[in-house]
């Protein structure tokens, strides 16, 4: 079996878990009903401004079109943009992440809007009774948009592990210090802290794969990828040194 890492168990190939914490069923609905309260509200208000002499066709065409576009547009160009965050989720400490723990993309953002729309809560929702039946039976609280999109909702408030992290690997001390870490999302930086953590317990090809994908999605995020032939470790434990660095200063 090849190596998997899946966030919620995020086990390995080697079934060491890798404890990020999935977000449960009540902090998903609260982030939801704050999601809807502003969906609802930019509908409102583009109705309001809306012009009045539209014919009774061209009215429905433009509630649909509008609807569509609050419904579906919004979400998926919030959850791009914030990397998985939208208000109620920054509300509730939660984020939308990739099943392997990296950051959504356009086209997860989108599959997951139109799931929910079409499928979880509206169209053929029954106002989200499908959405909550599913999540109640999901190990990890997915909906039927998180398992058509590939992604699950986390916790980025998270607990330190209580592991000792590797330290700051003298020949990259001077790199890290000038990198910008202000985009490092919290769930990627929560995983790279239980990679190095429990780094001991994998298997040598399990170490340079999972540390090779975490470091790609750390490199994109701080925009200084890994060198071609530094092995993974280093490389993570000097972007997490530095960032304890300068939190602690």
């Amino acid at each position: 079996m090849g190596h998997t890492i899946r966030v919620g168990d995020l086990v390995t190939g080697e079934a060491v878990v890798l404890d990020l914490r999935v977000a449960q069923l009540a902090s998903r609905a609260v982030a939801f009903a704050f999601d809807v309260a502003v969906q609802f509200g930019l509908l409102l208000l583009v109705l309001l401004i809306s012009p009045a002499d539209f014919d009774s066709a061209l009215q429905t065409a433009f509630a649909l079109a509008l609807t569509v576009a609050v419904m579906i547009g919004y979400p998926t160009a919030v959850e791009t943009l914030t990397r998985g965050r939208s208000l109620g989720k920054l509300v509730m400490g939660l984020r939308v992440v990739r099943d392997d723990g990296g950051a959504i993309r356009f086209r997860q953002a989108l599959v997951r809007a139109l799931g929910g729309f079409v499928v979880d809560f509206w169209v053929l929702g029954l106002g989200g009774a499908i959405a909550l039946f599913v999540s109640l039976f999901s190990p990890r609280g997915k909906r039927v948009g998180d398992y058509l999109a590939g992604t699950v909702v986390i916790h980025t408030r998270a607990p330190k592990p209580t592991v000792d992290l590797a330290g700051m690997p003298p020949q990259l001390a001077a790199w890290a210090s000038g990198l910008d870490l202000s985009q490092l999302p919290d769930e990627l930086v929560l995983a790279v802290r239980q990679y190095l953590g429990r780094y001991a317990e994998l298997s040598e090809k399990a170490r340079w794969e999972l540390g090779a994908r975490l470091s790609d999605d750390v490199g994109a995020a701080i925009r200084a990828p890994r060198a071609e032939h530094t092995h993974p470790h280093p490389y993570l434990a000097a972007v997490l040194a530095e960032r304890r660095r300068r939190a602690a200063g």
